[in-house]
């Protein structure tokens, strides 16, 4: 081997050692990103972090009714014959999740990721929907129905695609 040949191989092995040291400084700086959640509609979808909390630490009830009042929220157009399909990270999940129509109980609380409601439900005065917009909320909380903390909020605004 030539010295020309071990010198070139010595760069690449210091070139790939600083970038590995890079990667992981870059990765060790990171925050830890709240959970996200989804919502599909057909083809579309829209996913969100926490409109609040998201994290471990309980919301107060005047933190929660801010945050339902919130109008920066994602939207995502919903024909009412399509299957709405809401999907959670499993940090949601593991906490328990039910979904909120208006502010308004629509499901029971779930551990599971994933769960579908026939689009109608939400332009159906049946249920508490008004007009051609709703607001659909995925709220997070430890423990059982009985004596839930409310650990985070995940506000979407469905609209009526006719």
């Amino acid at each position: 081997m030539t010295s020309m040949q071990s010198a070139v191989r010595r760069r690449r092995a210091v070139a790939a050692v600083g970038a590995v040291g890079a990667g992981l400084l870059v990765l060790s700086a990171c925050d830890k990103p709240t959970p996200v959640a989804t919502i599909t509609v057909g083809s579309s979808s829209v996913n969100e972090g926490a409109t609040c909390g998201g994290e471990s630490a309980s919301l107060s009830s005047a933190e929660l009714a801010k945050c339902l009042k919130d109008t920066d929220i994602a939207s995502i157009k919903v024909d009412p014959d399509e299957t709405v399909r809401f999907g959670v990270d499993p940090a949601i999940a593991d906490k328990r999740w039910t979904i909120l129509m208006n502010g308004q109980p629509l499901t029971e609380d779930s551990n599971k990721t994933y769960r579908t409601i026939p689009g109608s439900v939400f332009f159906n005065a049946q249920y508490g929907a008004q007009g051609d917009s709703t607001l659909v909320t995925i709220k997070a909380a430890d423990g059982k129905s009985s004596s839930q903390k409310v650990t985070g909020l995940w506000s979407f605004r469905l609209k009526k695609d006719d």
